[in-house]
């Protein structure tokens, strides 16, 4: 989001050439911060205040744009400038835009970038979406284990204005395989003449490049880590997933698994942003499907004609029923889509949760039925008895299709966010109607075989 009140402030600074005032402003202010504030200018406008700015500064508050953005920049650009700009970028970051940009401007711009960056954002690029290598970074400061510890701090030195993080340096050999790693609180405490490689610790956490990207975000969140190193087939070092890094990932995901339970397919694109059209296609192919799916609702409500002829006040509670049971349901299916998704729960927990979600929808299924049972006194008494029947059973039925639909889906290879919301009212609703009705006429078989 722009400040429009503070973007026409920072053109007049510029207008005037007045670069000493920007550089201050931009000092003054944090990168991310800065993006935002200059988010409101034109493209040329925003490439005139980052020349003005040292290389890295302009970079820091570059990557701070959403990558849609840098696209839009990147391709407005003289070729030669966005080249250097690519150099300062973060490794990752510039890989995942140079994945972005069009094949046509891309193939402009790469042969300007010196040629060690080139074939490092290269070989970045070259991870498949979806991989612990499509969101790794080649930022990392590594040591030889022969070093000494005072060889060692020197190396760091050396490499920590260019590094990402130096808070974990890894150890490889001659070959570049990772054989272990130190903390920079390992390095300063340690004793100057003792070798890195008698300090070392050899127990690595590590994922592999190819990878799913879900694997590198576990380990970090279960043992607290600030980077994980990335290795190939070989175990040579090619990377580390840094934690801001999976906290991109992981809202990302967030993000799709709610479109996903909302019945929508709004994939990386922003809602503020999004056309008609786009929103008109993303929300449309869920909706017509439940269409046909609550055929069968009005099928069940026709096929009991005669229990409804002979009973009308039963259609009072019937949105009070259903909808209980798809409520229940939907809670039941957003806490198992969730507890799948953080690795809570696993395929062979599936029966000790069932037998748990039964007893808790048997509980909720009783307290409800009493508050629905009250309410049939008032304006229906001789139908207390299948209110409360029914309220259980429903609120059973919706709550075990809810818990259990996502563990079907994750067995067929299936994302469980796919169980959203609608599909599981929808199921709720065919069920309910027919358990409501079912019940009914068992109660009221004698008015109804009068009626019919």
């Amino acid at each position: 989001m722009a400040n429009p009140l503070f973007a026409p402030e920072l053109l007049e600074l510029l207008n005037a050439g007045d670069a000493q005032a920007l550089q201050e402003v931009a000092n003054a202010l944090h990168s991310a911060e800065m993006a935002e504030f200059i988010a409101a200018l034109d493209d040329i406008d925003i490439w005139r205040l980052l020349s003005l700015l040292p290389k890295q500064h302009s970079a820091e508050i570059f990557s701070h744009f959403d990558l849609d953005r840098q696209v839009e920049l990147a391709s407005d650009v003289n070729r030669q400038a966005m080249a250097r700009m690519l150099e300062e970028l973060p490794h990752d970051d510039r890989a995942d835009l140079v994945n972005r940009l069009d094949p046509q401007v891309a193939e402009q711009i790469l042969p300007l970038v010196a040629r060690a960056e080139r074939e490092d954002i290269r070989n970045l690029a070259s991870y498949p979406e979806g991989t612990v290598g499509s969101i790794m970074s080649s930022d990392y400061a590594t040591l030889r284990p022969g070093m000494t510890i005072k060889e060692a701090l020197e190396q760091v030195r050396i490499q920590a204005p260019t590094r990402e993080t130096v808070y974990y340096i890894y150890v490889v050999d001659a070959e570049h395989h990772l054989i272990g790693f130190v903390s920079l609180k390992d390095l300063i405490l340690a004793k100057p003449m003792q070798t890195v490689g008698e300090m070392m610790n050899t127990e690595v956490i590590h994922a592999f490049a190819d990878d799913n990207q879900d694997t590198a975000a576990q380990p970090i969140e279960k043992f607290d880590l600030l980077a994980l190193p990335i290795v190939n087939t070989e175990n040579k070092l090619v990377g580390i997933v840094t934690v801001d890094d999976v906290m991109d990932v992981q809202e990302a995901e967030a993000t799709t698994d709610f479109h996903k339970m909302g019945g929508t397919d709004l994939v990386d694109v922003s809602l503020k942003d999004a056309g008609l059209a786009v929103l008109y296609r993303a929300r449309i192919p869920w909706l017509m499907v439940l269409v046909f799916m609550n055929i069968f609702s009005g099928a069940g409500i026709a096929h009991f004609e005669n229990t409804i002829a002979a009973m009308s006040s039963l259609i009072f509670f019937l949105p009070l029923l259903i909808d209980s049971g798809g409520n229940a349901g939907s809670q039941a299916a957003t806490l198992m889509v969730r507890a799948l998704a953080i690795g809570d729960v696993r395929l062979r927990d599936w029966f000790s949760l069932l037998r748990k979600e039964f007893l808790i929808s048997l509980l909720l299924g009783l307290t409800m039925a009493m508050g629905a049972m009250l309410l049939a006194g008032f304006r229906s008494p001789e139908i207390i008895v299948p209110i409360g029947l029914t309220m259980v059973a429903i609120v059973l039925f919706g709550s075990l299709v809810g818990m259990s639909l996502p563990f079907l889906l994750a067995t067929f290879r299936c994302d469980p966010a796919t169980a959203s919301a609608p599909l599981i009212t929808s199921i709720a609703d065919i069920g309910g109607v027919l358990i409501y009705f079912s019940i009914s006429t068992w109660w009221l078989r004698d008015l109804v075989n009068t009626a019919g």
